[in-house]
């Protein structure tokens, strides 16, 4: 059986382009008890509150008609954020070139933490100022943001 959120991807894809969005990413998780399923938007220019409504709402008449989800949850919306969670080969590869965080599982010469130049993505590896870090270490890569 396909996982929720692969469901729920293909379900919501042409209803988040239908408002000249792009689907990020799913995410089905559980928080204080409850479970939640958000979608994370991107368009260029960047996403607004009306952009989310205009696809909360259809997206969610489609999962009312599917049902692919048993039990309750709450359903989201948002924009996929300025420093959005890289998790996916097209995540990565659509932001070669830009600036990453990296943390780790546990610390590598006394740091859990890199920021720096993302130049490669390779079955989970990531590559990042020319030191590769292996998938097995890598926890989490976001986009860097200076303010």
């Amino acid at each position: 059986m396909a996982k929720v959120t692969q469901v729920v991807a293909e379900l919501a894809a042409p209803a988040v382009a239908a408002q000249g969005c792009t689907l990020w990413d799913v995410e089905y998780v559980r928080e204080g008890g409850e479970w939640f399923l958000r979608l994370y938007i991107d368009k260029e220019g960047g996403v607004s509150i009306e952009d989310c409504e205009a696809v909360s709402r259809p997206v969610s008449d489609l999962l009312d008609e599917a049902d692919p989800i048993e039990g309750s949850y709450t359903f989201e919306v948002s924009s996929a954020g300025l420093e959005r969670a890289l998790k996916k080969p097209e995540h990565f590869a659509a932001c070669m070139g830009q600036m990453v965080d990296v943390k780790l599982y546990r610390a590598l010469e006394g740091r859990k933490e890199f920021t720096g130049t993302l130049e490669g993505y390779e079955n989970g590896d990531v590559t990042v100022d020319g030191r590769v870090f292996a998938a097995k270490d890598v926890a989490q890569v976001r986009l860097h943001v200076t303010f």
